[in-house]
């Protein structure tokens, strides 16, 4: 029979484990409408697509990038993992690329309703998410926390 000290020990690695999980980041994911017929991109392609410099996937379909809310905290999360920049240097970076002509910003949502609706209403569509896809969208990216 183990000792007091033993089943205290094994209380407290469970507990440390289990607490763990509970705080691990999952990572935002960047998925697509399953039938795009992409199975995966990789970060440089996600951050052409997103910053607009693709506008074509690479099977050849047009790429349709979708912004979260500008008011929900994971699409600063988003940028901040993808490129290291704050969503005041992403604004300012649009600016100038709209003011140039030279491209127009992701197509920006107002719900992240509007995030799943889009995504399952047009193939091209690339969209980040901090939650489980539904079954019409694939995960075709992670961006974990880590660098």
């Amino acid at each position: 029979m183990p000792t007091p000290i033993v089943l205290l020990t094994r209380l407290l690695l469970f507990w440390l484990l289990g607490t763990t999980v509970l705080w691990a980041d999952p990572g935002v994911l960047v998925v697509m409408n399953a039938a795009s017929g992409v199975e995966s991109l990789t970060r440089d392609q996600v951050v052409n697509i997103f910053l607009g410099r693709f506008r074509q996937l690479p099977n050849g379909m047009p790429a349709l990038p979708i912004d979260q809310p500008a008011d929900q905290p994971l699409k600063a999360t988003f940028y901040q993992r993808l490129v290291n920049k704050q969503l005041a240097e992403i604004r300012a970076y649009w600016a100038r690329l709209v003011f140039s002509g030279k491209t127009t910003p992701p197509r920006q949502a107002e719900t992240p309703e509007q995030v799943l609706q889009w995504l399952a209403e047009n193939p091209g569509a690339v969209a980040y998410l901090d939650t489980d896809p539904p079954s019409q969208v694939r995960i075709v990216f992670v961006l974990s926390a880590a660098p």
